[in-house]
């Protein structure tokens, strides 16, 4: 597995482990590592407590005949946090839980994979977060997260990078990509990103004047 990049700016990164896919034990204890406070959002409780992980907060609607307390008992101190809005995804709760409790930034494992439609969901959602949160989605083969008006960071040449638009996205500007982007609009489900590439090793610019834009560092 490569190494990925994982957002260590500050000591304030929480760490969701939502209810998608599992990922590779390496990732999960290098986001471990860094976290001042775990969140998992509900029954993927039943998955995590078998890898024995510190668990600070569980979250979720607990439906299903889910029994919350359960875990009461058998993690010390763990906070449990029921939110039972429909209109909103347990990852979005976690969000907005995080932001009540003005932590700044945060990595999401487990939300890819298995379900397409949470899989989508949980990707796109993360532009209503914008002013919120620094939201960074991974898992064994990505890293996703949302571009702000002018990106600039280091890479390797020819690392995978792919520019998805969530709607559409104007006046995108990049340096050091090689399909290079000048004054370029994405739309999704029209035209995207994808499948660019860095040109030489050093700093990659993109800019962009309106929309939201999502960066996808992806290996095989």
């Amino acid at each position: 597995m490569s190494s990925h990049h994982i957002v260590r700016d500050d000591q304030e990164t929480a760490l969701i482990i939502a209810n998608g896919a599992s990922c590779d034990p390496e990732l999960l204890g290098q986001l471990l590592e860094c976290a001042p406070l775990v969140i998992v959002l509900d029954s993927a409780m039943e998955r995590v407590m078998k890898l024995d992980i510190k668990v600070d907060v569980l979250l979720g609607d607990f439906d299903r005949n889910f029994d919350a307390d359960y875990y009461k008992k058998n993690q010390y101190a763990i906070e449990i946090v029921h939110r039972p809005d429909q209109s909103k995804t347990d990852l979005e709760k976690a969000f907005d839980y995080l932001y009540e409790r003005k932590i700044p930034a945060v990595n999401v494992i487990w939300a890819t994979g298995k379900r397409t439609d949470h899989t989508i969901t949980n990707l796109t959602n993360i532009v209503r977060y914008r002013e919120k949160l620094k939201i960074v989605i991974l898992d064994d083969h990505s890293k996703v997260f949302l571009l702000s008006k002018k990106f600039e960071k280091w890479y390797t040449a020819n690392t995978p990078i792919s520019l998805i638009p969530i709607g559409h996205v104007t006046g995108i500007h990049s340096e050091n990509l090689f399909y290079a982007l000048q004054n370029d609009s994405l739309t999704i489900g029209y035209r995207s990103g994808s499948s660019n590439h860095v040109v030489n090793d050093g700093i990659v610019i993109i800019e962009h004047d309106a929309g939201d834009l999502l960066m996808m560092e992806c290996t095989d």
